[in-house]
């Protein structure tokens, strides 16, 4: 029986910008925090709006990105996670439990770092939307926010890094390119 193969268009347009646009983002806020703090600053900014966007086109946007066409029970996951370890698990058009759990994580790493990044801009540069609410607060304040932002800087890099681990694992598992499917929108799926 001869089968073919089709491409089909499973990441729009606006979840591929959002991707890589949070990439570049991320990556250029994380190696200039000493350096350029203007820089840093507005690579933050792009982060959250970015993450903002994401959150409102996870509910609108089209069938794969919508957190409820992909988001599962964490049971999933642990199925998922065990059969990549007996080399059998199943393929998802769209986001698997892993990938799923990890825009998850993402997500909400980014949204702390973010957040405490504004803290600690307000305490140390005495500027962005935070300033009135630090103006005041103790130095043990301060502080804080200031080690919650590298704490999570430093762990959504982790999650970067688990996030290509994975990505390289389940292409090679399913014998595809899920970095190319990203650039271009499509997967091949055999007719």
């Amino acid at each position: 029986m001869m089968t073919h193969t089709q491409q089909i268009k499973i990441w729009d347009l606006p979840v591929r910008i959002f991707h890589w646009s949070l990439v570049t983002c991320f990556f250029v806020a994380y190696f200039t925090e000493d350096d350029f703090m203007n820089l840093h600053t507005y690579a933050g900014y792009g982060i959250i709006g970015l993450i903002v966007f994401r959150l409102i086109w996870g509910v609108i946007g089209s069938y794969h990105s919508r957190f409820n066409n992909f988001l599962s029970h964490p049971r999933n996951l642990g199925i998922y996670l065990k059969d990549i370890f007996y080399n059998r698990a199943k393929r998802y058009l769209g986001h698997n439990p892993a990938g799923a759990a990890m825009i998850v994580a993402l997500i909400l790493s980014l949204i702390i770092t973010t957040l405490s990044g504004l803290a600690t801009y307000a305490t140390e540069e005495m500027s962005g939307p935070f300033v009135g609410l630090m103006t005041n607060a103790p130095n043990f304040i301060y502080d804080g926010v200031e080690d919650i932002h590298e704490f999570f800087a430093n762990f959504t890099l982790v999650l970067v890094g688990l996030h290509v681990l994975g990505v390289v694992l389940a292409s090679l598992s399913h014998k595809e390119n899920l970095i190319r499917a990203m650039w271009t929108g499509y997967k091949s799926v055999e007719k």
